[in-house]
């Protein structure tokens, strides 16, 4: 167990040593270098492997009490270096402190710790009839493979590894290339309330992310990111039979009924759509909104959209900013532009200032644009959002389910019982009414179609972390 000094920089603390492999980060909202990761390799990866072959079997034994004490010390190590944590996610990442970002990430972090501490999974007697008595029980799977994007860096790695941890699983994480640095000193801190060897970031590149995924010893993988590559792992992982869990890309569809109120909803349309600038899998990224409301709803969201500030993270009024990387910003900037030429209408935004530092794109409103649109039918994963008309409640949840993604979908309504009634035909793994992406650590989550397979949160993913074992007698 490795206990920090208050007074060190985790950012020294997780740098590359001095002559070894080394990777700059810099902050994407001004260009400055934020620090220096260690880059690591196979042999790192190796190394990882053998020490949680070695810790695991006792980490197991400790029972759940045990484990979940080690949950709630580590949750109490991340709130004491919150601060420190969420000032480097946001220069890293780009996001900003304040609002549904920086600060909010890190207590996440926290809670979902506290939540997979919390959590009861009882064994559960399924026959006992007084002939044949069977018990379900679920014990450790080895070790656990976690995959992190660069979105949610720090969020979405406790959302793999608490629950692994909990089952008695130890697990190796090996984090984005664009966020190393976030992952490093969240695992580090964490690493306070751990045994050695049952948690270890291996920083490498998609070669080490393909090792892990293929590696004999590890007994799961779960991962977060886009489809194309959750279809890679799966390749990957075939040969070894592994478990996955995976949360893959989304392009998430939200259906304005006629009877919605537009000042109502629009601030909760908005941050459906915008939280992270658009950079969330389960993020609203297609709006449908009935024609009887339409010129409404865009003009209340564009009048809310304008009050939300942008720009750099460490600037605490912010509450959007930048694009993480340069790729993401082109892919924005792309699919804008042909919405242009095709003849749909920028209500706002649309127009990047390409002299300014940093990754920004300003947050734009698309109206009038057809359903085949590329911004439409491909994930943007910015702060774009295209706006359709549409008459028939039927041909809205045509629309809406026409892609091969489906992880997340919501209705908007004043009538409740009608907007539950229109969620029941759509094909998404989670469906809000008059909210969109908020997610809770007791309400399972997963895609449907190609947003990937398994399930998170509560007690389905503890099970999910878990192998099935069913005594008879």
């Amino acid at each position: 167990m490795e206990t920090l000094q208050t007074t060190d920089s985790l950012l020294d603390a997780i740098a590359a040593a001095p002559g070894a492999p080394g990777q700059e980060l810099f902050d994407p909202a001004t260009g400055e270098l934020v620090g220096v990761a260690p880059v690591h390799g196979l042999a790192e990866l190796e190394a990882a492997i053998g020490a949680a072959k070695a810790a695991q079997p006792a980490w197991a034994a400790a029972g759940h009490e045990a484990r979940s004490a080690a949950l709630l010390a580590a949750a109490e190590a991340v709130e004491a270096r919150a601060e420190e944590l969420a000032r480097i996610l946001s220069r890293e990442q780009g996001k900003p402190l304040n609002g549904p970002n920086a600060r909010f990430e890190v207590g996440a972090c926290a809670a979902w710790l506290r939540a997979a501490a919390a959590t009861a999974l009882e064994p559960e007697t399924v026959v006992d009839d007084g002939t044949t008595r069977a018990v379900l029980h679920y014990r450790p799977l080895g070790i656990v493979g976690a995959i992190g994007p660069w979105n949610w860096p720090m969020m979405i790695t406790v959302w793999q590894i608490a629950p692994a941890l909990r089952m008695g699983n130890a697990a190796i994480v090996k984090p984005s290339s664009y966020t190393p640095l976030s992952v490093l000193a969240l695992i580090r801190v964490i690493n306070e309330a751990l045994p050695d060897g049952i948690l270890t970031v291996v920083a490498g590149d998609r070669q080490v992310g393909s090792a892990l995924a293929e590696h004999p010893a590890i007994a799961k993988v779960m991962f977060t990111g886009s489809t194309g590559a959750g279809k890679a792992i799966i390749r990957s992982s075939a040969d070894t039979v592994k478990r996955l869990t995976l949360e893959l890309g989304g392009n998430d569809a939200g259906i304005v009924l006629p009877d919605a109120d537009p000042q109502a909803i629009a601030e909760g349309i908005f941050w459906g759509a915008f939280i992270n600038t658009g950079q969330t899998c389960a993020a609203l990224k297609r709006l449908y909104v009935h024609t009887g409301l339409y010129d409404q709803v865009c003009q209340a969201l564009t009048d809310f959209a304008r009050t939300v500030p942008m720009g750099p993270g460490l600037e605490e009024a912010n509450l959007l900013g930048p694009l993480q990387n340069a790729s993401q910003h082109a892919i924005v900037k792309d699919l804008v532009q042909a919405a242009k030429d095709s003849g749909a209408r920028i209500l706002l935004g649309g127009d990047p200032d390409e002299s300014a530092p940093g990754h920004f794109y300003p947050t734009t409103l698309v109206t009038d644009i057809d359903n085949e649109n590329p911004l439409v039918t491909e994930e943007q994963f910015g702060p774009a959002l295209p706006i359709i008309r549409y008459t028939d409640i039927d041909h809205a949840v045509q629309m809406a389910n026409a892609l091969e993604v489906g992880l997340g979908a919501s209705v908007w309504a004043t009538d409740t019982d009608a907007a539950r009634a229109v969620a029941h035909r759509l094909e998404a793994g989670t469906v809000w009414i008059n909210t969109h992406g908020t997610v809770h650590p007791m309400a399972p989550f997963g895609g449907a179609k190609q947003s990937g397979y398994g399930l998170e949160f509560g007690t389905e993913g503890l099970k999910a972390l878990g192998q099935p074992q069913v005594i008879h007698g």
